[in-house]
């Protein structure tokens, strides 16, 4: 079995469903090839929108041609966060519940009806049929020796405007990120990190400046993750922002496991209290320490990613803590700038 997962889940992401709207033929070359290569006698392609009248052409076309070995099946995923995970994926294309299980075996040991299940990014499929097509040499031309190649990325500008870009790898972040008016880069997406603005000047102009790359991103514990980058404007309240993200976080819970059920709930209600004016003084100790037991006890790594996420904005807007503990708010505009789905899930049933 192969899957093509296009079950976009992060709010802030655009590009895997701009990919598919503009170029579906590209990931469908690359799902074959996936099949071709594994010898599977199924292919899905799963996603948050179904099947598109672009994916629709895209196979009616191939298929007057006669170009698939294979055919595919198109699953529609849940509007859910988590919906997007490997083995959520597996139990939705088996008729169940969108939710993670717990692991081991992965799913390319016993995946969908049993059998080994290879899922892959749509991305990842497009750039195996361009590899395919021009070879591993014109692949490597571009991005770094350890991660070569370019990717598309997912980035909001301080003035709010999106757009989905194609970058090589190992790009400065600056220049994916420039802008007026920034106090703080996201990277990486809601299970990313908050990382300051680098500390330049004229005579060390590249002095701590992170690349686009896992490697350099590494050193500042954060990683490329969904493809994700936003610059948040100076006139926000980064822990206001960073309270909404975790709220909606810990409401996508599969409530299958303690560290979802139990400790996201408190640590956004924790990370709620110190967005507000005067905070209890040990809040800030509370939502550390919750998020030390929560780590690495999931049944996926939701907990895990949730809290990357708190703790470097606790890091990065430690200063604006400091400000609310007493009773004031550097923000000047209320409006919220991370954007999240409008109906946030209230209960557990709502996974199919």
């Amino acid at each position: 079995m192969v899957v093509a997962n296009g079950a976009e889940s992060e709010p802030a992401s655009r590009k895997d469903e701009l990919l598919l709207r503009a170029a579906p033929n590209l990931v469908l070359d690359g799902l074959q090839l996936a099949a071709e290569a594994t010898g599977a006698a199924e292919a899905h392609l799963y996603t948050h929108h179904g099947a598109t009248p672009e994916i629709l052409r895209a196979l009616a076309e191939r298929a007057a041609a006669g170009l698939d070995l294979v055919n595919v099946t198109i699953t529609q995923a849940p509007p859910r966060f988590l919906a997007g995970q490997e083995s959520a994926l597996v139990n939705r294309l088996g008729g169940g519940p969108a939710r993670p299980t717990f692991g081991p075996p992965r799913v390319t040991e016993r995946g969908l009806h049993g059998a080994p299940t290879l899922v892959q990014n749509v991305e990842t499929l497009a750039h195996i049929a361009l590899i395919a097509r021009y070879g591993p040499r014109w692949f490597r031309a571009a991005g770094t020796s350890a991660e070569p190649g370019s990717m598309l990325a997912t980035v909001y500008s301080p003035d709010g405007r999106c757009r989905v870009v194609e970058t090589e790898i190992g790009a400065p972040l600056a220049t994916l990120l420039s802008g007026p008016e920034t106090q703080a880069w996201l990277v990486g997406g809601y299970h990313g990190t908050w990382l300051p603005l680098p500390q330049t000047s004229a005579l060390t102009p590249d002095a701590d400046a992170p690349t686009f790359d896992n490697a350099t991103l590494g050193r500042y514990g954060a990683a490329v993750g969904a493809g994700v980058l936003a610059a948040l404007p100076s006139d926000r309240c980064g822990l206001a922002e960073a309270a909404r993200v975790v709220g909606y976080l810990a409401a996508e819970s599969a409530g299958q496991c303690g560290p979802c059920l139990n400790g996201l709930p408190r640590i956004a209600a924790g990370l709620a209290e110190l967005a507000g004016p005067r905070p209890r003084g040990p809040v800030r100790a509370d939502v550390e320490r919750w998020a030390d037991l929560v780590e690495g006890r999931g049944a996926c790594h939701h907990p895990d990613g949730t809290v990357r996420f708190v703790r470097s904005a606790l890091t990065v807007f430690a200063p604006e803590l400091s400000r609310h503990e007493k009773g004031q708010c550097s923000a000047t505009n209320r409006e919220p700038f991370l954007p999240l789905p409008s109906g946030i899930p209230t209960s557990e049933d709502d996974w199919t």
